[in-house]
């Protein structure tokens, strides 16, 4: 009995010892004194990855957690790792929790939950794994291991080749990462390491800040790690840019140039023969081309009916479903498909017409730093034209819209896959005048307080598919009740006489229009002194279409880069027929404001018994430098300026 209870004893001692390690960091980590605004604590998080000269990658991944709080304990009662089958593979080797008693508890494996990802509109077969870790409690540490091979993408594959060669990337022989520094919670320590065959070039960057950085020369193998230490959640603000613009990452990848990837890309999609054409679409694209006028009108017939027929949507389509895009006869038939699907049915389409068209890849959303890593989400169109310059046409970003190529991606980089390569691009700013609003309003006030008046508002560009969305997005039968939900933003009391608008499917016959008559009682309030009211256009109707009245201006400056929906001119221009007044009390007045981001110039002037009101408003591209603030505030201020003093007039 003395013998078993000594060796129980050394037992627990032992095991102590193993535990020492993970055990001793999370009791070290600290606590909510030393990190007030934080829930948990990522006390280490770090990742070996070992490349094979196929460019397949093994990733032995660890990770420490310590709840702070019971908000943490909740947030961390169960971790989520999302995962493809077709193209990745992860097994979670070990997961622990170290109470904060000084007890340890290893998580049965029928805690491990496999099953499919939640999705919305694309429906590839990714899956999560899951593991449930019950209760938790202020202090309690949580230690996980895992295995990870494969690539974020999938691409082709035949499931009579050897069990890991689904996993390698789809640019063969490759190899690339992209790893975040920034998180929710404060990392005490970030390690990432990876073995590289010295057959293969390196290339990486830190980017927006600095790491400590160690190479060891392995033999047949180079060692890269990457550490930082002690880092806080990044600030947010109000309309900033993209967190992987601004925050510490790393980027890393084997391929040298971008001209290498472009010419993959070309290379990967022609021969899996994803532009061929079929008699019935050849049928289709002479149908759609018929009595088209010129090269230009060509290019948009064809890019429109993607863009309005091909409807959104993914399911797995077998072979096809990461870098090579589906046949068109595929997207043809099915008449759907993600964003690459529909810019293979353009490609296929323009070419059956006799175009040269090929397939570009873009990020929608964030930069693309200049180093060749796989940094894209979104797939487009290239057409060249007779005069040898290339188009881009997204028909993914404009059903219904009267661009060929969505300005809400302008300042976007794009790579073209090309037969002699590309490098990677910027797309223009779009000038404001693509994209104007013009809102001109004739109205009465009577002496009741009554304001009888109408009102026409055109559009084009952005503006217009931002007026143009409140039918399309809707029911036809709802139009009516849509366009009168917005007129009541005026005044809850309006009264709608009449009102027209352009057809909202109609986008290729011309930019929108919307008019209407009103009456709205009661809308100045008229004492026997004074007269009060706001003119209609300045009441910043039709906010829809300006993004910028969305913004929150009470900051004086901000530390990173901002962003607008899109570059646009707006026109306020109203007239306003008085009652009888003697003098002016209050017209709000501002001067002109110019610069680089926007401009805004307006006025009140009275003649003959008439107010009228004139504005001018440039939005001058989508994103902005942290200096251009100033002036992007100011502007947005004046128009708040004038949409909230009442014009006052003493009778």
């Amino acid at each position: 009995m003395k013998k078993l209870t000594l060796f129980f004893v050394a037992f627990i001692f032992i095991g102590m010892q193993c535990f020492a390690g993970p055990y001793d960091l999370i009791k070290k980590a600290g606590t909510s004194k030393e990190y007030p605004t934080a829930d948990y604590l990522i006390v280490l998080d770090e990742t070996t990855v070992d490349v094979q000269e196929t460019g397949l990658s093994y990733n032995n991944m660890h990770k420490i957690y310590k709840v702070l709080t019971v908000n943490g304990a909740k947030m961390l009662n169960h971790l989520t790792f999302d995962y493809d089958p077709l193209s990745a593979f992860i097994e979670i080797k070990e997961v622990k929790i170290y109470r904060n008693n000084g007890s340890v508890e290893i998580i049965s494996p029928d805690k491990i939950y496999d099953y499919p990802a939640p999705a919305r509109a694309i429906y590839w077969g990714a899956r999560q794994k899951m593991v449930d870790l019950g209760r938790l409690e202020p202090g309690d540490g949580i230690e996980v291991s895992l295995f990870k091979k494969g690539f974020t993408y999938a691409l082709l594959y035949d499931e009579g080749q050897p069990d890991d060669s689904k996993y390698i990337p789809p640019m063969r022989g490759q190899f690339y990462d992209i790893i975040e520094y920034w998180y929710s919670q404060p990392v005490l320590k970030k390690v990432y390491e990876v073995k590289v065959p010295n057959t293969k070039e390196l290339h990486y960057k830190f980017f927006h800040d600095e790491a400590d950085i160690y190479t060891q020369n392995l033999g047949d193998k180079t060692l890269y790690r990457f550490t930082k230490e002690k880092m806080m959640p990044p600030k947010r603000e109000p309309g900033m840019v993209a967190f992987s613009d601004v925050a510490p990452k790393l980027l890393l990848t084997t391929t040298a140039e971008w001209e290498d990837k472009s010419k993959w890309f070309f290379g990967v999609n022609e021969d899996f023969g994803s532009f061929e054409s079929t008699p019935a679409i050849d049928k289709k694209v002479a149908e759609i081309l018929k009595g088209a006028k010129d090269e230009m009108d060509s290019i948009s017939r064809l890019n429109h009916w993607v863009a309005d027929n091909i409807r959104y949507s993914g399911i797995s389509m077998g072979e096809g479903e990461g870098y090579t895009l589906h046949t068109g006869d595929m997207t043809f038939t099915d008449r759907c498909g993600v964003c690459k699907d529909k810019a293979g049915m353009l490609i296929t389409m323009l070419r059956a017409a006799g175009f040269k068209s090929y397939a570009a890849m873009t990020m929608a959303g964030s930069r693309i730093e200049d180093i060749p890593a796989d940094q894209f989400n979104h797939s487009v169109t290239v057409v060249q034209k007779r005069s040898g310059e290339y188009m881009l046409l997204d028909p993914t970003w404009v059903p219904f819209v009267r661009e060929e190529w969505s300005s809400a991606e302008q300042q976007q980089n794009y790579l073209m896959g090309l037969p002699e390569g590309a490098d990677l691009m910027i797309t223009d700013i779009s000038a404001p005048e693509n994209h104007p609003l013009k809102i001109t309003g004739t109205s009465t006030l009577l002496d009741n307080g009554t304001l009888e008046g109408s009102i026409e508002v055109t559009a084009d560009g952005q503006t217009d598919a931002s007026l143009r969305g409140m039918f399309t997005r809707d029911l036809k039968a709802n139009w009516n009740k849509a366009l009168e939900y917005e007129l009541r933003n005026i005044s809850e009391d309006i009264e709608i006489l009449e009102m027209s608008y352009s057809d909202p499917y109609g986008h290729m016959e011309g930019p929108i229009k919307i008019t209407f008559k009103y009456r709205i009682p009661d809308y100045a309030v008229i004492t026997d002194k004074e007269i009060i009211f706001t003119p209609v256009v300045a009441s910043n109707i039709f906010k829809r279409a300006q993004a910028h009245l969305y913004t929150n201006t009470a900051a004086e400056k901000k530390e990173f880069p901002f962003r607008d929906r899109c570059s646009r001119l707006i026109e306020l221009n109203e007239i306003i027929t008085l009652p009888a007044f003697a003098d002016v009390i209050h017209l709000t007045s501002q001067d002109d404001i110019d610069g680089s981001a926007a401009s805004f110039s307006g006025k009140y002037v009275i003649e003959n018994n008439q107010l009228k009101l004139s504005e001018k408003i440039a939005i001058k591209k989508r994103i902005f430098e942290a200096e251009e603030w100033p002036n992007y505030k100011s502007v947005v201020e004046a128009q708040q300026k004038f949409a909230n003093e009442k014009v006052i007039l003493s009778r």
